[in-house]
């Protein structure tokens, strides 16, 4: 099997648009492998959420996002596109960054042109640094990759500080630097959309479906139409599991007894089988653990 940047190198060759839904633990990077998907990727905001509690305002280091995008690669094996925020330094900081995420077993990064410390891109309070002092950042991420399949996207929050023409002119920039996809980021409504496709016809670019309602929700096959290589769906899954979980905190507090929501939430079957307790139990009986200790139901 080709490794995982080769794989997301072809698949981003191939016809249409990639659909990359948005993981940030172990947990949802399964579910993403096990319902058919060829690739995921690693949300920054989702990251912030699940391992602080806290929002995508520059608050994880390095040193965090690197690790959990290991043990997503781990559970799921698919080509994992990260965020790298960016590249968390001036170019040195971003060799080092290029190198650990390598390591970590990602397919590819995406590294932004904000000052530090970064936004989600779809809040307000964004700031961007020159547009010459990105350059370098790339130059140095593409040099530092040992890996030549290893895929290197920038993307620019131009548009929200210095508008869509600045936006373009800085993706023309980061494209001539060496960037592999060009993630042009929070375009406001289908015509700045388009715009952003056809300045940029031919050229590889990632689409960010964000939950805010800035970026219209465009179906992939559209997507791939108008020239787009991927899509990423950053948080919709845990956007999908906060009202279950609400619901049913509410029904414990009000009633005291969960056992009318059983019909409402996975079987613990399904539950063992999602974390791949089948496969340890097979690997298990390959290597001769006693019986007696053994995991099973």
């Amino acid at each position: 099997m080709d490794k995982v940047t080769t794989q997301l190198r072809k698949l981003l060759a191939g016809p249409g648009c990639l659909v990359a839904p948005g993981v940030a633990d172990g947990l949802a990077a399964r579910l993403v492998a096990q319902a058919g998907f060829e690739a995921a990727y690693m949300t920054g905001f989702g990251t912030s959420l699940t391992r602080l509690g806290m929002p995508d305002v520059g608050l994880l280091t390095a040193t965090e996002m690197i690790d959990n995008a290991s043990r997503i690669v781990d559970a799921c094996e698919l080509p994992v596109v990260a965020d790298a925020d960016t590249g968390y330094g001036n170019p040195i900081n971003t060799r080092r960054t290029i190198r650990d995420y390598e390591k970590a077993g990602v397919a590819g990064v995406h590294i932004e042109d904000q000052a530090w410390p970064k936004r989600c891109g779809h809040l307000a309070g964004k700031r961007v640094i020159p547009t010459a002092e990105m350059v370098a950042k790339i130059k140095a991420a593409c040099d530092a990759r040992r890996d030549p399949d290893f895929v290197i996207i920038t993307r620019t929050d131009a548009i929200a500080i210095e508008g869509l023409d600045a936006a373009l002119e800085r993706g023309e920039r980061y494209r001539e630097a060496g960037a592999d996809v060009l993630f042009i980021e929070a375009p406001v409504g289908r015509a700045e959309v388009e715009r952003v496709a056809k300045h940029f016809k031919g050229v590889p670019l990632l689409y960010n479906m964000a939950a805010s309602g800035k970026t219209p929700d465009l179906p992939a096959d559209e997507l791939g139409r108008l020239g787009f290589r991927i899509a990423i769906y950053p948080n919709w899954i845990i956007l999908a599991a906060i009202p279950a979980m609400q619901n049913l905190l509410a029904e414990l507090k009000s009633k005291g007894s969960i056992a009318h929501m059983r019909d409402k939430v996975a079987t613990f079957k399904q539950f063992t089988e999602v974390a791949g307790l089948p496969e340890i139990m097979e690997l298990e009986e390959r290597y001769g653990v006693p019986e007696g200790q053994r995991a099973g139901l």
